[in-house]
């Protein structure tokens, strides 16, 4: 017989751990786990918003948050010794916001200079499937 708590139990063993926390949009969040119920919806305290582009990233305070389960695609454990010795440099929450604004743009300048040459030669552009907001 199986040892392991079935489904969602297994994360009580992470309760008042800091963890990551990969979301469905893309968004990333760094907290102390502190509640859990049987839907997986998580409950974060000190919680922060990391945002990476490049070799920086910057993190926005976002305090108490309440994660829906359905939205969780990755979660895991942050080991403090390797947070420490990072080799991503950070910068301030303005200058991270204006590079994530850049790189977004250059995403869509890109997809939009494909379209025009798939134009021009008589093809159409695929439409997205996946439908996401963030590229």
């Amino acid at each position: 017989m199986n040892s392991f708590p079935p489904r969602t139990a297994t994360l009580l063993y992470e309760l008042d751990k800091k963890l990551m926390v990969l979301l469905r949009d893309g968004r990333t969040l760094i907290g102390y786990l502190r509640s859990v119920d049987q839907y997986a919806n998580l409950l974060l305290q000190q919680t922060v918003e990391r945002i990476h582009v490049g070799k920086k990233f910057g993190d926005i305070p976002r305090g108490v948050f309440l994660v829906r389960g359905e939205n969780v695609v990755l979660l895991g454990e942050i080991d403090a010794l390797k947070e420490a010795d990072q080799m991503f440099e950070r910068v301030s929450i303005g200058d991270i916001l204006a590079l994530q604004k850049q790189e977004q743009d250059a995403k869509i300048e890109k997809a939009k200079s494909i379209e025009r040459s798939l134009k021009r030669r008589g093809m159409r552009f695929p439409p997205d499937l996946v439908q996401d907001d963030f590229l």
